[in-house]
């Protein structure tokens, strides 16, 4: 039998956008996991919520609603793939994956996940970006958080007189 192009069925875009999302589920999914691992508590901004104000978290954080204002975290914050945020953000590391506009300031990990926006700034000690995200603003780098940074750079070395060059006496 010949196969004719027509024939074959290829993925509609539709199916390949639900596959991402199930990714972005489960990634998600192992977030949370990890979060509550690692600090013991999760608050959770459900899909339909809509806050405006400030949330404050002893634990970590997932929001896949809508939060504008601030949000600090003792813990972790985790954007979900749907959430829209309109803050600032203070906490131990974030994870991006849904639509950020303001600015993050981590002491540790910032992730801008596949599928993520972030418009503005983001000051942590390590910033990672996976393909599929998109970033505009700026990015500094804490310097005193940084792994082997130096306060102040090493002397030079002294320089030593070229022996035809002594003085004789």
């Amino acid at each position: 039998m010949i196969w004719r192009r027509e024939d074959r069925e290829e993925p509609e875009r539709e199916d390949v956008e639900a596959r991402h999302e199930d990714v972005a589920v489960r990634e998600t999914r192992k977030g949370v996991r990890r979060m509550a691992e690692q600090s013991g508590e999760v608050t959770i901004i459900g899909a339909g919520a809509k806050l405006e104000g400030t949330v404050v978290s002893a634990g970590s954080l997932r929001v896949d609603g809508q939060v504008k204002g601030q949000i600090s975290a003792e813990g972790d914050v985790m954007l979900a793939p749907q959430s829209q945020v309109d803050a600032d953000i203070k906490a131990q590391n974030v994870s991006v994956a849904g639509r950020f506009k303001g600015s993050i300031q981590v002491k540790g990990r910032a992730e801008l996940n596949r599928g993520g926006r972030v418009e503005g700034n983001i000051t942590s000690k390590t910033l990672v970006i996976e393909e599929g995200g998109i970033f505009q603003g700026q990015s500094i780098m804490d310097q005193q958080a940084a792994p082997h940074a130096q306060a102040e750079p090493a002397p030079a070395p002294k320089a030593q007189a070229h022996p035809a060059q002594e003085a004789k006496v």
